[in-house]
C-alpha cells in the first residue's frame, strides 16, 4: 500500500471522526421547551371539574325549561366561576334509587303508596332513564338492579311489607355507592326515599353501642348497671350522628340529591326517635338539593269506617299531589358543570352559591358545596 493511500484513508477518518463528534454535540445541546399553549384543554387538564344538579321552578312550583348556561351565575368560595355546561332535563337521562320501608310497616296506607310509587315512576321516566329498587329493613335490600321504569314499576308493586328493624343509613349509604359505581358519569342521579328516616339497626350503630357497652364493662368489675341504659341511648345517638355524617358525606361524593316522603305525617313528633328520623330526611335533602316532605296524613284506622275511608281517599290525594311536584322538580333540573383550578386540601369542603341574575322572580334549589376528593 502506497504512502499516498494510507494518506488518503486517513484523512477520510479524520473526516468521519470530526462528523461523529459534531452529531453528538448536536444532540448534547438541549431542545428548547416549547412554549404550552394556553387553551381549553390544558386547562382542563389540570382542573377539577364539579357537577352540581340544580332544579329551576316558578312561582307556581312548574318547572322552568329551555334555560342555558348563560341563564345561571356561579360562585365558589365567593369566586365567580365559568360554567362549561347546563344540561336540562330534556337532554341529561335520569338515574333514580327509590328507597321503600318496608321495617315495622302495618299501615293501612303501605299499598297505596306502592301505587302512587309506581304510578309516579312510568310517569317520569323516558326510555333513557334508569331506575334501581331498594327495600329498607334489617338490611339493605337490592329489589331491582339498574333498568327500566316497565321492570322498576313491577318489582315496586312485589314489595311485602314486613316487621323488624330498620338499617336506614344502611340502606342510603348503599345506594349511593351503587349510584356512583353504576350509573354514567354525566347523568342526573337521585334517590327518593319512602320512610320516617328512623334506624335502629345500622352496622355503625350496632358496633358503636357494643363499643360503647364493652368499654363500660371493662373499666371496673363491678358496673353500675343502673346507669347502663342511659349510656346505651347515649351510644346510640352519637353512632346516629356519625352515620349521619358519612351518609351525607356519601350522597355528597356521588352527586345525588336527596327526596323523601314520611308517611308518618304529623305524628312523627310523637317521640325523640320519630323526631331524629325526620331531621335525618331533612338534613339530606336540604345539603343535597333536594326537598323532605312531610305530608300531612289523616288515620285510617279508627273505629268509624266510614271516616277511614274518607281519610284514605283524602291521603291519597295528598300523596298523588306531592308525587306531581316532585316530577315538577325533576323535569326542572340542570346539570351544571365547571372547571374549578382553585387549590383546596383535600377533603374540605368547599362552599357553592348558584343564582340566576336575569331571573330574580325564579326559584332555584342546589347544594350548598362539595368535598373536594382530589
Amino acid at each position: 500500500m502506497t504512502y499516498q493511500r494510507l494518506s488518503s484513508i486517513s484523512k477520510l477518518l479524520l473526516v468521519v471522526a470530526l462528523m461523529s463528534v459534531a452529531a453528538i454535540a448536536q444532540s448534547a445541546k438541549p431542545t428548547p421547551t416549547p412554549k404550552i399553549q394556553e387553551d381549553e384543554t390544558v386547562i382542563k387538564v389540570d382542573s377539577r371539574l364539579v357537577v352540581v344538579p340544580v332544579s329551576v321552578t316558578n312561582a307556581n312550583g312548574d318547572p322552568v325549561l329551555g334555560l342555558t348556561a348563560k341563564d345561571f351565575a356561579i360562585e365558589e368560595e365567593g369566586r365567580k366561576q365559568t360554567i362549561e355546561n347546563a344540561g336540562d332535563a330534556l337532554s341529561v337521562p335520569l338515574e333514580i334509587a327509590l328507597l321503600f320501608d318496608v321495617s315495622a310497616s302495618t299501615d293501612a296506607m303501605f299499598r297505596f303508596e306502592q301505587e302512587t310509587a309506581a304510578k309516579f315512576l312510568k310517569e317520569v321516566m323516558r326510555p333513557d332513564d334508569r331506575a334501581v329498587i331498594y327495600t329498607i329493613g334489617q338490611k339493605p335490600i337490592l329489589v331491582q338492579g339498574r333498568d327500566t321504569a316497565e321492570k322498576a314499576t313491577a318489582s315496586v308493586l312485589n314489595i311485602s311489607a314486613t316487621k323488624g328493624a330498620t338499617a336506614f343509613f344502611d340502606t342510603v349509604g348503599d345506594a349511593a355507592k351503587y349510584l356512583r359505581t353504576m350509573s354514567p358519569d354525566g347523568r342526573r342521579r337521585v334517590i327518593l326515599v319512602i320512610s320516617d328516616g328512623e334506624d335502629n339497626f345500622s352496622l355503625g350503630v350496632q358496633n358503636a353501642q357494643r363499643q360503647y357497652e364493652r368499654n363500660l364493662v371493662d373499666k371496673g368489675p363491678d358496673p353500675d348497671y343502673k346507669k347502663l341504659g342511659k349510656v346505651i341511648v347515649q351510644a346510640q345517638n352519637t353512632a346516629k350522628n356519625t352515620e349521619r355524617a358519612k351518609v351525607l358525606r356519601a350522597l355528597q361524593d356521588a352527586d345525588i340529591v336527596h327526596y323523601s316522603i314520611n308517611p308518618a305525617g304529623s305524628s312523627y313528633q310523637l317521640n325523640q326517635i320519630s323526631v331524629f328520623g325526620q331531621e335525618n330526611m331533612q338534613i339530606f335533602s336540604k345539603e343535597t338539593g333536594g326537598t323532605a316532605f312531610l305530608p300531612k296524613f289523616a288515620p285510617v284506622d279508627t273505629k268509624d269506617t266510614y271516616q277511614n275511608q274518607n281519610n284514605m281517599r283524602k291521603n291519597t290525594e295528598i300523596l298523588e299531589q306531592i308525587f306531581k311536584q316532585l316530577a315538577n322538580e325533576l323535569r326542572a333540573q340542570y346539570l351544571i358543570q365547571y372547571y374549578s383550578d382553585s387549590e383546596y386540601p383535600k377533603n374540605k369542603f368547599v362552599k357553592l352559591r348558584i343564582s340566576m341574575p336575569k331571573r330574580a322572580d325564579l326559584h332555584v334549589r342546589a347544594r350548598d358545596g362539595y368535598y373536594v376528593k382530589n
